[in-house]
């Protein structure tokens, strides 16, 4: 087993051990999950470092997305999360890079610089170092809010397949204050009682989730239009407004070593539409509204206040939108086209509307909403799949 000098003792919790290989012994490849993981471990990791993590993984939460801290940002700017950088590149945040006597970026690079002067896959230090902060790698925390601010954390990673149990490194001191390092079982409770870092793969972090979106544009409500036609018409009087009001995820579809479940929401309709004559209908094109939300898996089975406009101008004349959840896996771009339709003297018109998606995403629900289902209460809720959607009609 490894010995180091420790600066932080592990508080007690329940773990079950293994038969797994000790730390160090195992053939993996340089630049895998696993073998990060393990680097990570046998870092002098203390206090600073924890809360260098911690701040990360909360920053990227306020902004939006999963516990999580890229290897991008560890090197780049230590302590940022996900969507930091693109409120600074807006011009909407000037925050103050945090400082760290000692960030977790100058420790990986003495470890490589130690160990790695050629590595197995003919990789130098500098390297090494470069290529793990270029890579989509990150630490994700799950349950990072009820942490203590003290205890060492269990570090493992995503074994991939679904799986729901893996080995993770804890860290311990022996009777005579060495850093002990040994394999323990971990799932998803022993993650709920003690701190447990995953390494796993960034799948978000090109996404703009719609709490930034609401944060940046300083509004309760607001969605990004993909397209939009509009017509100079006259306006109805009623100005009435639909949003999704609340979500509810009623089952994880992820594995919890992969983190939150992230839901892109697609409704295509004829935003606005006005006609006074048949020949107007034409002139119409359909607007698709996009966005996604992250629900972390703390979240499960509870009513997430969302509050996301889907139209902003909901008249008399929609007939039918189209509507779609899918839950983010990767993949491929292709595209599901549908027809969202309109009334006008009591003829209905369609109009295609195409909404990608990629191959390798959790198709959650799909269809034609007829605005029959929003009318007579101004709140309604229904289930899509494995979600619980309440709607307002404003």
């Amino acid at each position: 087993m490894l010995m180091l000098t420790a600066s932080l003792a592990i508080s007690s919790c329940n773990y079950y051990h293994t038969e797994y290989p000790e730390p160090g012994k195992e053939e993996t490849e340089e630049l895998s999950l696993r073998n990060v993981a393990r680097i990570l471990s046998e870092l002098p990791l203390g206090s600073e470092q924890l809360r260098e993590v911690a701040d990360a993984v909360s920053s990227s939460s306020v902004n939006g997305y999963d516990e999580e801290y890229m290897m991008s940002d560890l090197f780049a700017e230590p302590g940022r999360g996900v969507g930091d950088s693109l409120r600074i590149a807006a011009g909407k945040s000037r925050r103050t890079a945090r400082r760290y006597d000692r960030p977790l970026r100058e420790l990986f690079s003495e470890y490589f610089n130690d160990r790695y002067v050629k590595g197995k896959s003919g990789l130098t230090a500098q390297q090494f170092s470069e290529a793990l902060s270029r890579s989509d790698m990150q630490i994700y925390w799950p349950y990072s809010e009820s942490w203590d601010g003290e205890t060492m954390p269990l570090i493992t990673f995503d074994p991939g397949y679904g799986a729901e149990s893996n080995y993770a490194y804890r860290i311990s001191n022996d009777d005579s204050g060495n850093r002990v390092i040994d394999s323990v079982l971990v799932d998803e409770s022993v993650a709920l009682s003690c701190p447990v870092w995953v390494i796993n793969r960034n799948d978000d972090s090109e996404f703009t989730p719609l709490d930034l979106i609401r944060r940046e544009q300083d509004s309760s409500c607001s969605a990004v239009s993909l397209s939009a036609g509009e017509l100079p018409s006259a306006r109805s009087t009623s100005n009435k407004q639909l949003m999704i009001k609340s979500f509810e995820m009623l089952r994880h579809y992820d594995s919890w070593f992969g983190g939150a479940s992230e839901f892109m929401i697609k409704c295509g309709g004829a935003d606005g539409f006005y006609a006074t004559c048949e020949e107007e209908v034409n002139l119409y094109r359909p607007s698709i509204t996009d966005f996604m939300v992250v629900v972390k898996r703390s979240q499960l089975k509870v009513p997430v206040p969302f509050e996301a406009l889907i139209l902003t101008d909901f008249t008399d004349q929609i007939d039918r939108l189209v509507f779609m959840i899918t839950e983010d896996d990767g993949g491929t771009v292709t595209s599901w086209k549908c027809a969202a339709t309109v009334k006008y003297n009591s003829k209905s018109f369609g109009f295609d509307v195409e909404i990608p998606y990629r191959d390798k995403d959790d198709i959650v629900w799909r269809g034609q909403l007829s605005t029959n289902f929003f009318k007579g209460n101004n709140v309604v809720t229904g289930r899509f799949g494995d979600v619980r959607i309440t709607f307002e009609t404003l």
